[in-house]
Order: structure tokens, then sequence, then C-alpha cells
């Protein structure tokens, strides 16, 4: 009985030795797309998902940021030239780019976020962000005295416009006299861009505004904070208040990070899943952050929460597009 029991304990000493070995031989990288790290926000929620890769199992992690969308098939080639296990191409600007590559690399393993591409080596991840963005919607309109609210988005596409529909919605769900003002950036890394359009807002009676537009949005946090008390912010994919702890009433949490964390840790383990993952409300993809509690009371609190479960179980179904 003594001698099976020890052979049952060197076995799985043995096995759990081979599983660290293995996730110390293992290599995750990531591609940015044009916003880099350091956007406080989309890519920098990523390398978090890197990060904890690297802390838990030992892996090897490296990060190629794209200038520009030309760069995409190169930096992502890059990687898989590299001999990485598996390669991360975070953006739907990628997914044409990440089409190519995986053709070319068949044995070598890739994740895409915000976008799909159908292949037996790919496993693409999609998020509902129009169901965190209602909720967040709900609190932009309870808290505005103006009864205007802004929304600033980055490139003027379907998955940003899915940002602004949930929160238009959820504007008017709480609050159906508010005025919604919208404005597309164009682009994802000009917090110049960013600070100005939610200058303009602001001068049009605006007091709070989400932002869905990458590093632009540091822009509008900022311009939230110059203007002062009374000015808001909502922040978008990573908490955010830290930019301006009095001015930001909450961010709209998108849990990249989660996402590039589970994926590779599947594969890690020897469970690859190909195919399309989407993540809402009810798998916990997307949520608003804990600054909320700080701004709003708890009545307030309790609505949208309300809300959430309600969305959760199908008895309130948030739009896509406007």
């Amino acid at each position: 009985m003594k001698k099976g029991f020890v052979l049952m304990l060197v076995l799985v000493c043995v096995l759990s030795l081979s599983l660290v070995t293995a996730a110390k031989e293992f290599k995750v990288g990531m591609v940015t797309d044009v916003g880099g790290l350091g956007d406080q926000s989309f890519n920098d929620a990523a390398y978090r998902g890197l990060q904890m890769l690297e802390e838990e199992f030992g892996v090897k992690i490296q990060v190629v940021e794209s200038a520009m969308m030309t760069d995409y098939v190169v930096n992502l080639s890059s990687l898989a030239e590299e001999g990485y296990d598996l390669v991360w191409a975070i953006g739907f600007l990628m997914q044409d780019a990440l089409a190519e590559v995986a053709e070319m690399y068949p044995d070598t393993k890739f994740g895409l976020i915000d976008s799909e591409v159908i292949s037996d080596n790919v496993a693409s991840v999609t998020f509902k962000e129009h169901e965190g963005s209602f909720l967040v919607g709900l609190l932009a309109g309870m808290k505005t005295k103006t009864d205007k609210v802004g929304f600033v988005g980055g490139m003027d596409f379907a998955l940003i416009h899915k940002f602004e529909a949930g929160f238009v919605a959820g504007v008017k769900a709480i609050n159906p006299d508010a005025e919604v003002i919208v404005s597309y950036t164009g682009v994802f890394d000009d917090p110049n861009k960013g600070k100005e359009l939610a200058l303009t807002q602001y001068s049009q009676g605006v007091d709070v505004i989400y932002h869905a537009s990458g590093a632009c949005g540091i822009g509008v946090i900022k311009a939230a904070e110059e203007k002062g008390s009374g000015f808001y912010a909502i922040g978008v994919d990573s908490p955010q208040a830290h930019l301006a702890p009095e001015n930001v009433l909450t961010s709209m949490l998108k849990r990249v990070d989660n996402a590039v964390y589970s994926v590779s840790k599947n594969l890690i383990r020897g469970d690859w899943v190909s195919g399309h993952i989407e993540l809402g409300l009810k798998e916990d993809g997307v949520g608003y952050s804990e600054q909320a509690i700080k701004m709003f009371t708890k009545d307030e609190i309790d609505i949208v929460d309300g809300y959430r479960m309600q969305i959760i179980a199908g008895a309130v179904e948030v739009p896509e597009i406007r």
C-alpha cells in the first residue's frame, strides 16, 4: 500500500515537473495595433494578459509594436519565424493580415482580438461591447446635470459603433430627455485629437463624455481634468481613473487581458481550441470599473446592476447599431 502511494506521488511530481518545464519553454508573443503600448487601454490590457502568463507559468513573452497598418503582416510573421508557439494579433484591423499569416504558418497557433479568422490554427475572441457600454450609459445619464452627454469614438467602423449604440441606449433608458453628441477622431493613436473633440463637446454643454478611441482617450480624459469640477469622462477597456481620479466616473471594462490569458493557458495545458469565442456580461467579458462606487450612490449602482442582470437573463436586449 505504501509502495503504491509512493509510486503515485512520484508520478504526480514527474508530471508536475514536466508541465512546469514545458511552460518555461513555451513562447507567447503579441503584435499591437497602431495605438501601441502605453495607450492605457486596449493594447495595455492585452499586455497584462501576457504578463499574467509570464508570472504564473514562466513562459517567454514578447511584444512587437506596429507603427502603421502595413507593419501587421511583417510583425506577425516575425514572431512565427522566431518559433513562438502562440502569436496574438491585437485588434480588428489585423484581420486580413492574420488570415494571410495564419495560412503561411499552419504549425503556429494564433489568437485574434475583436475579429474572426476561420482556421484551425486561429482562436478568435470578440466581445459584446454594446452590453458594457449600456451600463456606463446608464451611469452617464444619471450623472449629467445638463442633459447633454458625449461619445468620442476612434475609427468610424462597425466595432466602435457597438460602443456608441450601447452607450446611447443606456443613456436614453435612464434619462430619455438627454441628448448624445457623437464625434469620431478617425484614428486610435492621437491624444491631441481626442482632447480637441472633447473640449469642443464640453463647449457645447456636454458634461460627461464616454470614449472608445484607444490612445485618443487619454486626451479626452485630460480635457475633463482641465475643465475641472463638474466635467467627467468615462474610460474604456482598462480602468482609467488613475489618469484623472476626480474626473473619471468609471471605465467600461473589456477583459482583453483575461481573453489572452485563458486562451494561451489552454494551449499551454494541451487544450487548444480554435474558432470563435464571444464574451459579454454573462461571461464577465465586459463590465464597469469600481471607480463608479466612489462616484455614485448605492441606489444608483443597484439600478445599474439590476439592468445588468436583466441583460444577462435576456429580458433587456441591447442594440449593436444605433
